[in-house]
């Protein structure tokens, strides 16, 4: 198992008593909003610690991870994406600076682009950007780190239907390319029911 949880609670938000998430595998976390689906990838991401219980990571407690080290092999993207710097270019090689990683070549990241569906040129203002577009740009960002898991919270909700099926159907045979795992918050079920190789319910 990638990650194994067991009676785990934080606040009033999380109460798990068991819980398992494979290896190399696409999981999707569907719920209604407020079940705590964002908190468990912050918990996965160590962002968010445990009031109680154990959180396991590749067998060993994520306790005694560094949580730099950890956020570096397991990346996340936030509901509403971020950018890290002026242009496309500087926002796509952003997550290799903060990984210490050597930068992508310009075709590495022309094929990325192409991978999100992000018809801009490397060049484009990154503040310029629509919502969606913003989306893709990050869903760019962390497939150019190859990291082992992608922790992704609702990385396509700005988008349309037919866009987001295509987005993320060549987002998620680049990243098993490479052998990554994606754990992905989602509220499309038809993106769940396609691409969820294992799907929890997250209930309040």
């Amino acid at each position: 198992m990638l990650y194994e949880l067991r009676d785990v609670h934080y606040k009033d938000i999380l109460h798990i008593k068991e819980m398992d998430i494979s290896e190399h595998r696409t999981t999707c976390l569907v719920g209604e909003s407020g079940a705590g689906k964002s908190t468990l990838l912050k918990l996965l991401n160590k962002m968010n610690i445990p009031d109680r219980g154990e959180i396991r990571y590749k067998g060993n407690s994520l306790e005694s991870v560094e949580p730099v080290k950890h956020r570096r092999e397991a990346v996340m993207i936030s509901q509403t994406p971020l950018l890290f710097g002026d242009t496309v270019e500087e926002n796509l090689q952003k997550g290799l600076v903060f990984s210490e990683k050597p930068l992508a070549s310009r075709e590495e990241l022309l094929k990325i682009l192409t991978i999100v569906k992000l018809d801009k040129p490397l060049d484009a203002r990154a503040e310029q950007l629509s919502g969606g577009e913003r989306q893709r740009l990050s869903l760019g960002r962390v497939l150019v780190m190859k990291p082992a898991v992608y922790l992704l919270d609702e990385p396509t909700s700005a988008l349309d239907e037919e866009t987001e099926i295509e987005v993320m159907k060549s987002f998620i045979t680049c990243a098993n390319g490479h052998g990554g795992t994606i754990i992905m918050v989602t509220h499309s079920t038809n993106v769940a029911e396609e691409y969820g190789e294992e799907i929890i319910t997250i209930r309040k």
